[in-house]
């Protein structure tokens, strides 16, 4: 008995302990989020228990009064819970006498609280366990003098879809269903071929005995009618319909509880989701496996987590809902080795999910990893390490790397690179890990790269550089490019619509020369002197090249020249285009100090470039300039947070902080704004507007992370 006494007292000691070591951690993520405030509300599984195929993330919604708080997955239905109290059916969050507020935001897990009504407080956790299985554990407390009946309705709604019920199941107390789910998405569909499931089994259950269950046609507002059926009618009852077979739209539990003052009780609601191929025993065994398992411990896994991320100081809570959401954006989008890679890797999103952003890695998506370092550097260096893996053994790094291997897209026989903005992200991630073995293997990689960029990216051999025929992808700046596009339409020609294979391209000359100036630095660190010499030498020779070349000095702007003349002029094309690309020169570290002055007159213009969001892609005085972000990928002046961000980190290099501060302030201020209004980050974002119509949740604005984290190391 003593000895029992003993390991009890030990182990609270060591739960007390180890409580005190994550305070100042939960102190720090510790949040107040309500409904109009800029959080990011995606979550998806812990890379751990994540896969690659039949994967589930989901949207909470705990903001818009006309839903009950929600948990909506891409294509494949929503979860929320409707609650009755005294017989009054509380279905939407306009109702709730107190509206929810999140405690707790994390990649995969949310902590809210709310009051439904008077005297019923409700602490909800909602947590993405795995790519099959998530559920919702509300913890319901009666803080009111008087008895109260409480009832909690737990739905699955298909939408305009339906799903066959198979059965349900009796011992786990849960409904097996079957639905199709469709490849087509708006901006990407996806290829079947890669594994996609289309025919899927979901098991939707609870941890509390069920009073009763059933399955409805139409929508939340129809189950509302039959819970709360005219007091008059002899059909009256406190039974769902029991229904076992046939197609509904909506699948619901029924789970009650008489609660005395002060007495709490614990309801938890589950949804796994599978392929209709796999063994559904198997799910619902893996599902009954977490219907009681404790949370504790993956909260506590999330406090570890977020123990690395520097502890910044805020101005308000609008830079730590940003700040906080930038790292869950970037955690989110991870997943673990597979198929052709050892590392693990990102997809653009994982929710909503695309087929262009989904399972391979692309260099301008991978500058992310300068801010996800901060959180995990391990993992920032394996997602890098997957380009040092595939690598080709003449040095290439292709478009696209990932679980189905290195993607070149030949064109002409050629093949198809990227962005190369390889060793800067390295030398980013080296900085915080501080691994020598990873910048020895990146700096070797990033050499072998930047030498065949050298021998297949000029093939004049000039010192200045031209994009591959395969232009409009290579050089990511796919739509609306007022340069390299030769019309205003979209014609999806290549060959006859991307240009940039025959220009001497600024774009590309000015990232060659990051990437020497890279690994000159790399070089340095690793004590090789002579290849640091070299490198910092063959920037330096490229960087007079463009001073000499692309310089327009009647305009006080660097433009991307015509191959053959190195004129401005490419047939009956003016190529003096005033695009975002002439601040890379900054970013480069490529121009005077008397021109980077007058590129900071241009800069500053408000009725060009400095505009309310950011700095557009394009010149407002240009005839192509838009500001309606209408689709994805355009470039005609939507402002790119990535792009953005290289003219900060350009105006800082000059010396320019205060101008790099207010830049800073007008991309904190462009994404709070659409986190506010719909927590999603964006793609691209409007210079001047505030509705979008473009994919959301790219990986690439957690990059707002590092622009906190520079901001607050001046």
């Amino acid at each position: 008995m003593k000895i029992t006494i003993l390991i009890l007292f030990c182990i609270v000691l060591a739960l007390g302990t180890m409580a005190q070591q994550f305070k100042p951690v939960e102190d720090y993520v510790r949040i107040s989020a309500r409904a109009g405030d800029p959080l990011y509300t995606t979550y998806t599984a812990a890379m751990a228990r994540s896969k690659l195929y039949g994967d589930k993330g989901y949207k909470m919604d705990y903001y818009s009064d006309c839903l009950p708080v929600s948990y909506s997955s891409d294509h494949a239905g929503t979860m929320f819970c409707i609650w009755k109290v005294d017989e009054v059916v509380i279905p939407k969050i306009g109702e709730y006498l107190v509206k929810p507020v999140v405690r707790f935001s994390f990649p995969d897990m949310a902590v809210i609280e709310y009051e439904p009504f008077r005297g019923i407080r409700v602490k909800e956790t909602f947590f993405v366990y795995s790519s099959s299985v998530a559920l919702v554990d509300m913890e319901v407390k009666n803080t009111d003098k008087i008895v109260h009946e409480v009832a909690a309705y737990p739905i699955l709604e298909i939408g305009n879809d339906s799903m066959e019920l198979v059965k349900y199941e009796g011992v786990s107390d849960g409904y097996l269903t079957h639905r199709n789910e469709t490849p087509y998405r708006l901006i990407s569909s996806l290829k079947t071929e890669y594994g996609y499931p289309l025919k899927l089994s979901d098991f939707f259950t609870a941890n509390f005995k069920s009073t009763s269950h059933g399955g409805y046609h139409g929508d939340m507002n129809d189950f509302y009618n039959v819970i709360k059926t005219d007091f008059y009618t002899n059909k009256r009852g406190d039974s769902l319909n029991m229904r076992s077979t046939g197609l509904v739209n909506v699948i619901a539990l029924h789970l009650k509880k008489r609660l005395k003052p002060g007495e709490s009780v614990n309801f938890r609601y589950l949804r796994g989701c599978q392929d209709q191929k796999e063994d559904p025993e198997r799910l619902v065994k893996v599902v009954d496996s977490v219907k009681n398992f404790m949370l504790r411990t993956y909260y506590e896994d999330n406090l570890i987590l977020f123990s690395k991320v520097p502890r910044i100081a805020f101005k308000n809570q609008q830079e730590k809902l940003a700040y906080l959401s930038a790292f869950n954006l970037a955690r989110g989008c991870m997943y673990p080795p597979t198929g052709q890679t050892k590392y693990n890797f990102y997809a653009f999103s994982r929710n909503p999910l695309w087929g262009w952003g989904h399972g391979h890695q692309v260099l301008h998506e991978s500058l992310s990893m300068m801010a996800y370092a901060y959180m995990d550097p391990k993992s920032a260096e394996g997602s890098q390490r997957v380009y040092m893996e595939q690598q080709r053994e003449d040095g290439l790094i292709a478009y696209r790397h990932g679980p189905r291997g290195l993607q070149d897209y030949p064109h002409k026989n050629m093949s198809t690179t990227s962005a190369p903005f390889f060793s800067w992200i390295n030398l980013e991630v080296y900085k915080v890990s501080c691994d020598k073995e990873f910048l020895a293997d990146a700096y070797a990689s990033g050499a072998r790269y930047v030498e065949w960029l050298i021998k297949n990216r000029d093939s004049n051999q000039d010192g200045t550089f031209e994009w591959g025929p395969y232009g409009i992808i290579e050089n990511v700046r796919d739509w609306y490019n007022a340069v390299f596009q030769v019309s205003a339409e979209r014609y999806l020609d290549v060959d006859k619509e991307d240009i940039s294979d025959e220009l001497e391209c600024l774009d590309l000359t000015l990232m060659v020369i990051r990437e020497e100036r890279s690994l000159a630095k790399m070089a340095s660190i690793l004590g090789k002197k002579e290849d640091a010499a070299r490198w910092l030498g063959l920037a330096e020779k490229t960087t007079s090249l463009v001073n000499e070349r692309m310089w327009d000095e009647t305009t006080g702007f660097y433009y991307s020249i015509n191959k053959k003349d190195r004129s401005f002029q490419f047939m009956t094309r003016d190529l003096k285009r005033q695009e975002i690309i002439g601040f890379l020169s900054l970013w480069a570290e490529a121009a005077p100090k008397e021109r980077a002055a007058r590129l900071i007159q241009t800069l500053t213009d408000t009725t060009r470039f400095w505009r309310k969001y950011g700095v557009p892609t394009l010149s407002a005085q240009d005839p192509w300039f838009s500001p309606y972000v209408d689709y994805c990928c355009k470039w005609n002046g939507p402002v790119w947070m990535l792009w953005d961000y290289m003219v900060y980190d350009g105006l800082r290099k000059y010396g320019y902080n205060d101008l790099a501060h207010q830049l800073a302030g007008k991309m904190v201020n462009c994404v709070t704004v659409q986190l506010s209004k719909n927590h999603n980050y964006w793609e691209s974002y409007s210079p001047d507007n505030e509705s979008l119509n473009c994919p959301p949740n790219y990986i690439w604005d957690s990059i707002i992370a590092k622009l906190l984290i520079d901001e607050n190391q001046k």
